[in-house]
């Protein structure tokens, strides 16, 4: 694992890598716009009451679409970044460019499926447990935060949340089941 987290980079890897990680970072942050818009909609409080106050520094005063789409790209480019980087570090060394960028693309794609799959089961387990279920656990932080929408509220949250972690699982199953190409040294070695 020591290898993807500090990278021994032959001639020339280290420039496409970066390149790959600035581009994951891109696709991420463009996906976080997208995401909280739709949570947005869902749930103006959750960004109004909770997510305007934690990234205060960010309002730049051009309204609250504006400032949540601001908060999208800022909570998820960062995430995108490292999990390019990871997938770059993986599949660029040793092998030709074109199949490593397939490789890379295939992980990205299966980030953003299972970061969405998850996001969306979120929402679907926030519709299913109603507007009367039970949010009793939820009341100390809707009573601080002055929520008066919780139903919205929590699900916007459980999207969030199940969103985060699918792209986490995501980036393991990537770099689990899609495997670098052997080369013909490696070949008769193996």
């Amino acid at each position: 694992m020591i290898e993807y987290l500090i990278p021994i980079f032959g001639p020339g890897e280290f420039r496409p890598a970066f390149r790959v990680a600035i581009l994951g970072g891109l696709i991420a942050g463009i996906y976080g716009v997208i995401h909280d818009q739709i949570t947005y909609s869902i749930s103006p409080e959750y960004f109004t009451n909770f997510k305007f106050h934690q990234f205060n520094y960010a309002n730049f005063g051009l309204g609250n679409r504006v400032f949540a789409s601001t908060i999208g790209f800022l909570a998820t480019w960062w995430v995108g970044f490292f999990a390019a980087w990871f997938l770059a570090r993986r599949f660029i060394p040793n092998q030709p460019r074109t199949t490593a960028h397939r490789q890379i693309a295939a992980g990205i794609f299966c980030i953003m499926f299972c970061g969405i799959t998850c996001g969306l089961i979120g929402f679907g387990y926030g519709l299913w447990r109603g507007p009367d279920a039970d949010y009793s656990a939820w009341n100390l932080a809707a009573r601080f935060l002055n929520v008066t929408d919780l139903w919205s509220f929590v699900r916007a949250a459980y999207i969030h949340n199940a969103g985060y972690f699918g792209g986490a699982l995501g980036l393991i199953l990537a770099l689990v089941f899609i495997r670098p190409k052997k080369t013909t040294a490696e070949q008769g070695n193996g």
